[in-house]
């Protein structure tokens, strides 16, 4: 039971984190979904750093609750994501839309490994 506070927890800090980022973003006029790729690529950095110091490191699993599955599944976002590509794809942006599938996915897979490399 105590497993759903901490990730209630760290899911808070990280939706808070996110919230932050997409408000400093929105001063400013973009037609791509900046502040979303921006929070799930530091939601990877982070997750990916996570993962190399649990695997070289005895942590606890209120530690994993909070910030690997509370944290980082707050601070990322994909019904934002999938949301805001749906958005673009209505509204005739095809172009954007892809390029924003592609880019999520591989600036993300690439935030896990810098993460990890940062660690490790």
């Amino acid at each position: 039971m105590m497993a759903f506070f901490y990730v209630f927890l760290g899911g808070g800090l990280g939706s808070m984190v996110r919230y932050g980022i997409a408000r400093i973003m929105s001063q400013y006029p973009l037609d791509f979904p900046w502040a979303t790729l921006m929070a799930n690529f530091l939601a990877c950095i982070i997750l990916g750093g996570l993962m190399a110091y649990v695997g070289k490191t005895d942590v606890s699993e209120e530690f994993k609750w909070t910030f690997m599955v509370g944290f980082c599944g707050g601070f990322s976002t994909f019904s934002t994501f999938s949301s805001e590509t749906f958005k673009l794809f209505e509204q005739g942006n095809t172009t954007l839309a892809f390029v924003n599938i592609v880019a999520s996915v591989l600036i993300c897979l690439i935030g896990i490994y810098i993460g990890m490399r940062i660690v490790r």
